[in-house]
């Protein structure tokens, strides 16, 4: 369904067909752009609330600056959709996140106006200042760098790091800041509470913007020169801000709060700080879901809210005829209720993912055993390890792609000390419609190396469960991953009671003959689906679960490899160095020959697109593993039909 776009909106192909327009049309521009983005997502589905957020914004910097010369570097992505329609993909917009269409975020490949890929948070100013020193050294001095970045990506420790350097750097960038008290969830900690008091405090305020007014005022010429009237600015701006502006202190140029939604404040205020040289900061103040009432009242629900009415809002729900299973993070999310008030050691921990990773359940009903530290994986992690130190046993929930981000702590400060922090992994595997950034695959390879490591998967709720019950038992002393997908599992009645499982132990499935299917994780609902269909050709493969890769079943491997020489793995992991690569390896060590096929995530980047249709594309479905199977077994199957 393509999407009729507002009379200005429709003759804007590029920026430089937006900077035909007079300031005064800009207003209804950005009308019109919000709009489309409304008629659009509600249809088509996709990230709302964030961009209509930035949309005034997003037409103001491609107004005044000279994109693509200049660098525009948008923080996380969500935000990009205006940014999107303004540089030739409106009619395209529509493929957003969809199979083989265009991407959910910023990316370089897409377009030359993508100067950056995004989809973690955090790292806008670093790759902004980076552009900065390159264009000083290249002599480009007339080429701009602008990083924007959300208060709740702001949170971070690389968002600090980079300032910390751009403060020192002497390169000409600005750092917009997109303060709207959100990410996901609602934004926490101390910097939220700063920004709302500088943002909110009257007395700074006028203050500075008196002194500002005067400075405006001062005449310049003669022996009052721009360097002195510099110079004096600068000073007094300084007396007033070292004490009470962190970024100033941080040396970079203090501009705002401004009013993000005013569009001709924006311009004019943009258009000065383009002819300001050296690393500043614009603090700006938006409404996330700006436009469309009830994202603005609730923004999370419709940070992503899925396809919807746009006049009453309705969000259409999927209705089925039979119960349906519940999500594995829903189940990870009331599981954990259930064992802490069993366990008074329990904790849980979040990076801004209370809602996504279902921790929400726990900080409504447990507050104080349930933590949000912001956009901070590292610190999560450390966090963590030091709560276990005092016997705590803390389930660090963070999504898969994120853990990557914190890779460093995980080996430093929990594995060398063998501290029994629990890391439950959702959104292992391929996660679907967010892409490459946020796939889940790498997990398996990256923890399985690491010593003290014990790293599961279960293939249903029941051993979410029981792994997650496994976990905090206090014979339990190392640290422990458990690793779930995205979306729903298998079993609509998933309130199993709970067991411990022992930690390296698989289990056989089924029984068979001459081949075999080990599946770690939930791609196991995959091989059962399978197996069933080779029944009509008369092969019957046998099937075990794998449960752990670290440590892995020996003796049942043993068993396996003593019985079949034909061996089919199959998981939701990359094929180089997953489980797939641990059963080469016991192979290999013990000295067995068998044909082994891998079925995985295979060695290069996968796009966006429902995890179905990855699914299919990357051959380890029920489909794929059946025609493998038909394939290592053409003789029999032939000899039978």
């Amino acid at each position: 369904m393509q999407i009729e776009p507002g009379a200005l909106l429709k003759n804007i192909n590029s920026p430089t067909d937006l900077k035909k327009l007079s300031k005064d049309d800009l207003h209804k521009v950005s009308e019109e752009l919000r709009q489309y983005i409304i008629d659009v997502v509600s249809v088509h589905g996709g990230h709302f609330a964030a961009s209509l957020g930035v949309v005034e914004l997003s037409v103001a910097l491609h107004y005044v600056y000279n994109t693509p010369y200049d660098q525009l570097v948008w923080d996380v992505g969500h935000q990009a959709y205006g940014h999107k329609i303004l540089t030739g993909r409106r009619d395209n917009f529509h493929t957003n996140r969809k199979y083989n269409g265009l991407s959910g975020f910023p990316k370089r490949s897409e377009s030359e106006y993508d100067t950056f890929g995004v989809g973690h948070s955090s790292t806008s100013i670093s790759a902004a200042l980076g552009m900065a020193i390159a264009s000083k050294y290249k002599g480009e001095l007339d080429r701009k760098s602008v990083a924007i970045i959300g208060d709740g990506a702001m949170t971070a420790g690389m968002a600090f790091e980079a300032m910390n350097h751009a403060g020192v750097a002497e390169s000409d960038m600005l750092v917009i800041l997109n303060d709207n008290c959100m990410s996901i969830d609602p934004n926490v900690g101390a910097l939220k509470e700063y920004l709302t008091d500088i943002s909110t405090s009257h007395t700074y305020n006028k203050i500075k913007d008196d002194i500002w007014n005067t400075l405006g005022k001062l005449p310049v010429g003669g022996n009052f020169s721009r360097e002195i009237a510099s110079k004096l600015e600068h000073s007094i701006k300084g007396f007033i801000n070292k004490r009470s502006n962190l970024f100033e202190s941080m040396k970079l140029r203090y501009f705002g709060p401004i009013d993000g939604h005013n569009i001709t404040k924006l311009v004019d205020t943009l258009k000065d700080l383009r002819d300001i040289p050296g690393p500043k900061l614009l603090h700006i103040i938006t409404t996330k879901g700006k436009g469309y009432a009830l994202a603005e009242k609730d923004q999370t629900t419709w940070h992503a809210p899925g396809l919807f009415d746009k006049v009453t809002g309705e969000i259409y729900k999927k209705t089925y005829d039979t119960p349906q299973a519940p999500k594995y993070q829903d189940v990870f999310g009331k599981t954990i209720i259930e064992l802490a008030k069993q366990n008074d050691k329990i904790f849980g921990i979040t990076p801004a993912m209370p809602s996504g990773s279902s921790l929400k359940f726990m900080m409504e009903e447990m507050p104080d055993r349930a933590i949000d530290v912001g956009i901070c994986e590292q610190h999560a992690v450390t966090l963590s390890a030091g709560m276990a130190t005092q016997g705590l046993k803390v389930f660090c929930n963070i999504y898969s792609s994120f853990m990557q981000r914190s890779y460093d702590q995980v080996v430093h400060d929990v594995a060398i000390q063998k501290l029994p922090v629990v890391f439950c992994l959702d959104r292992a595997g391929l996660v679907g419609d967010d892409g490459p950034t946020h796939h889940g695959v790498y997990d398996i390879a990256y923890m399985r190396c690491i010593p003290n490591m014990v790293v599961s998967a279960p293939m249903n709720e029941a051993e979410l469960r029981d792994l997650m019950y496994t976990a905090q038992l206090d014979s339990t002393d190392l640290p422990f991953v458990i690793r779930y997908p995205r979306g729903q599992g298998v079993m609509p009645e998933w309130k199993t009671e709970m067991k411990e499982i022992v930690i390296g132990k698989g289990r056989r499935l089924k029984e068979g003959k001459d081949i075999v299917i080990l599946s770690f994780g939930h791609p196991g609902n995959f091989a059962a689906a399978a197996i069933r269909e080779l029944k009509a050709d008369g092969i019957t493969p046998g099937h075990y679960d794998l449960r752990f890769v670290k440590p892995i079943d020996e003796e049942m491997l043993h068993e396996v490899f003593g019985k079949y020489n034909k061996i089919i793995t199959v998981e939701d992991g990359t094929v180089v160095g997953g489980a797939g690569s641990a059963v080469l390896e016991f192979m290999a060590t013990h000295g067995y020959h068998a044909e082994v096929r891998i079925l995985g995530i295979p060695d290069r980047l996968v796009e966006h697109g429902s995890q179905k249709e990855l699914y299919r594309e990357c051959n380890y479905d029920a489909e794929a593993i059946v025609e493998v199977a038909r394939e290592m077994m053409k003789e029999q199957v032939m000899v039978i039909k």
